[in-house]
């Protein structure tokens, strides 16, 4: 019988609850409860099948080992923490530091307490009690412990007790310096990780590694980036699917993405985190039909999707306004059960309204479970973008009554719905209600967004006081918009004053330049017009073409202006050709 019940209680089939009292009865009788080594593996089947923590405690207490010994409790603090009840193993620690029936806690203990103290959230009181009794059992000189108080301090953001921690270590290990580098990343020190980490004594390991690489991505230091890339390549033969997720996710995060996808086709075996990363990679840098075809291999390698790649899908599908994929999505989420989340509702809305089916978008809306101010976002977004200003504003209402604040985000969208439909009184009162009434500071975007109303109202000389009292300085989207105001009205004076500022930006897009020449032009000022085209090359800035995107047979093919290179140009000049018989032939 003991052999048989070590047998069960070591596999790693987790016991009925109806089975623990039982088995409980049969480790006291069998003498087993004397066993540390059985005693930690019941704590695992304690954590899985009893529902309150509290009474996995009392069990492993009644159980009393003689001699007293930890390890039990080290595993129940464990596996308490690893099912998402840290609070609970931090009560399982603080009953062995009372001592008693418990015994007392060990080097092993420590290290457990910590990583429970860490996923507390606000656990740094907890934290700091443990590091006492540590300190007290004369535990601090273990090199274990010091790393775990590093690791703690740095998911708690406090890198500086994190360092000091660090700085009082005699020799630091591979993982000391990874806790160290790991703990300025949580704390948004992304220079200061980067140069810890070229200040290691010691080989790094591949979440040293992960964790540079990361620093790289948020700092846009691709040459950084790229020699952490290469001193790995240098030494090891094949790259570690963790060191590859991280090196793909550094190159995404610094948009190169030839560089990316390189390292994404060189990749041995690729999980989810490698097809997420790249195809967000593609949906972040505004290439949407990419991305829909990264995500059709991706179905074909066997590899399933989860919600954050269906999320990122979707707005792919909302980009490039492709029904019939963002509806194979939906269909699919539907079809395998996958529960919706906040995110995965809000891509929906998202891409639904975009798609030009507001119906569809609103009553996707109304079914989701919880909404969030991105979700009220998508809905008001795709208001504004059939043109229903009025619904616009009353769903902002709507989201303001239901007890969630509009964020700077909202505030965009209801403004630009007020320009396309000329609610000029409506978007002033809500401007004014941003610092008023939300205590929100207006960005560029916000005044750009009152400048266009103002200027589309034909107010082009209050447009121009409000450029003039901003608190930042005004950007070219700022600027475009006043130079359409005067296009649209007539007001060639003002786009020579506006050419005067936008000359001066140190970077700005063609587009502003191509409206003012084309102020000029319908002015017949051919001279301006030959000037701005002069600085337009001046600044080695050109035209970006057109383009427009059409779904056949759920692919999406997208055309730019001037293109003559398309894949099917044949087919396509042929049935124009036709069409223009036709046209000619019907005498329109």
């Amino acid at each position: 019988m003991p052999a048989a019940l070590r047998a069960i209680l070591a596999s790693s089939t987790p016991l009925p609850e109806r089975v623990i009292p039982p088995a409980q009865a049969l480790l006291l009788t069998s003498g087993l409860a004397e066993d540390a080594a059985v005693l930690a593996h019941f704590a695992r089947h304690l954590v899985s099948a009893t529902r309150a923590p509290a009474d996995a405690i009392h069990a492993l207490l009644h159980l009393r080992p003689r001699p007293r010994c930890a390890h039990p409790f080290n595993a129940l603090i464990s596996h308490l923490t690893l099912s998402g009840d840290p609070s609970a193993a931090f009560r399982a620690f603080a009953v062995l530091a009372a001592g008693g029936d418990a015994g007392r806690p060990d080097g092993y203990t420590l290290p457990t307490a910590l990583k429970a103290c860490a996923r507390l959230g606000g656990g740094l009181h907890e934290g700091r009690q443990v590091q006492v009794v540590a300190e007290k059992g004369g535990f601090l000189g273990r090199l274990p412990v010091r790393n775990a108080l590093v690791t703690f301090y740095g998911a708690c953001g406090e890198c500086g007790d994190a360092r000091k921690v660090f700085d009082e270590i005699a020799r630091p290990d591979v993982v000391s310096w990874t806790a160290l580098v790991s703990a300025l990343i949580r704390g948004g020190r992304f220079a200061d990780a980067l140069r810890l980490f070229g200040e290691m004594d010691v080989s790094p390991n591949e979440g040293t590694l992960a964790s540079a690489l990361v620093a790289c991505g948020r700092l846009g230091a691709a040459r950084s980036g790229k020699a952490v890339h290469g001193w790995y390549l240098k030494r090891e033969r094949g790259m570690k699917l963790i060191v590859g997720n991280a090196v793909l996710n550094m190159y995404v995060k610094c948009e190169k993405l030839d560089l990316a996808r390189r390292v994404f086709d060189g990749l041995l075996a690729r999980d989810i985190v490698s097809w997420t990363v790249m195809i967000s990679g593609l949906v972040n840098c505004r290439l949407p039909s990419e991305a829909l075809e990264l995500f059709n291999e991706m179905q074909t390698s066997g590899v399933k999707p989860d919600k954050v790649v269906l999320s990122t899908v979707l707005s792919a599908c909302a980009s490039l306004g492709a029904l019939e994929s963002g509806r194979w999505v939906h269909e699919y989420i539907e079809r395998k059960g996958i529960e919706w989340d906040v995110h995965v509702g809000t891509s929906l809305v998202d891409m639904y309204a975009k798609c030009r089916c507001l119906e569809t978008s609103l009553s996707v809306f109304h079914k989701m479970p919880v909404k969030n101010v991105s979700s009220w976002n998508a809905l008001i977004n795709g208001f504004a973008l059939h043109g229903h200003g009025r619904e616009a504003l009353e769903c902002f209402d709507r989201m303001v009554a239901s007890g969630l604040p509009p964020n700077e985000v909202t505030f965009i969208i209801v403004l630009g719905a007020c320009c396309h439909t000329g609610l000029v009184q409506e978007g002033l009162l809500l401007f004014e209600s941003m610092k008023n009434s939300y205590d929100l500071s207006p960005w560029e975007e916000h005044y750009g967004c009152m400048v266009d109303l103002l200027g589309r109202a034909g107010f082009i000389q209050e447009a121009c006081g409000l450029v003039k009292v901003m608190p930042m300085k005004p950007a070219v989207f700022t600027w475009g918009a006043l130079l359409s105001a005067c296009q649209d009205h007539g007001q060639v004076d003002f786009s020579q004053q506006i050419l005067r500022h936008v000359h001066e930006l140190e970077s700005s897009g063609s587009g502003v330049y191509v409206l003012l020449s084309n102020v000029y032009a319908v002015n017949g000022r051919w001279t301006d017009v030959k000037r701005v085209r002069g600085l337009l090359s001046e600044k080695g800035l050109r035209k970006e073409p057109g383009s427009s995107a059409i779904e056949v047979n759920g692919k999406t093919s997208e055309f730019l202006v001037g293109q003559k290179n398309h894949q099917d140009m044949d087919e396509i000049s042929a049935m124009l050709s036709i069409l223009m018989k036709q046209i000619h032939l019907d005498g329109l």
